[in-house]
This record gives C-alpha cells, structure tokens and sequence, in this order.
C-alpha cells in the first residue's frame, strides 16, 4: 500500500522539537507517520497532537496541529500515514 499523504509541516519549534502539520485528512495519537522533504526522512510513531495548546486525541482534516517530533522538520514537508 503505497503511503497516504496526511500532511505539510508548516512550522518547527526547535527548542521543544514540535511541528506544526497542516493536516489533509485525520491524524490519531498512536498513528505511525513518515516526514519527508529535502533533507528530512524519518518515521515516528505520534505520540500527542496539541491543538490550541490542549492535547487532544485525533485531529482533523484542515486543522493545524502540533506534534512532538525526533527531528527536525523543514516547513513545506510532507507528513504520509503509514
């Protein structure tokens, strides 16, 4: 099955390693993601989505959340659900 692009990394918090994804269609705490661009290539399992700064357990479609992420992410990376 070939990955399912869920998101756009909008903005990066470097100080607390969080990422701010623009999401295409629902993200859920537990979900395994991909993020890739340039020079970013990785794989993580989500492990909490801020919304409004409250932890929230899924986030929808068109929202802009934030996730704690193992590393750098650039703005205009992709996020794929895997």
């Amino acid at each position: 099955m070939a990955n399912k692009k869920i998101g756009t990394i909008t903005h990066f918090f470097d100080r607390i390693s969080v990422g701010i994804i623009k999401l295409d269609g629902k993200l859920k705490v537990g979900d395994k993601v991909r993020i890739q661009g340039g020079t970013t290539n990785f794989e993580q399992e989500i492990s909490e989505i801020q919304f409004e700064h409250e932890s929230i357990p899924e986030g929808k479609k068109s929202q802009e959340v934030g996730v704690k992420v193992i590393e750098r992410v650039r703005e205009g990376d992709i996020v794929y659900i895997l």
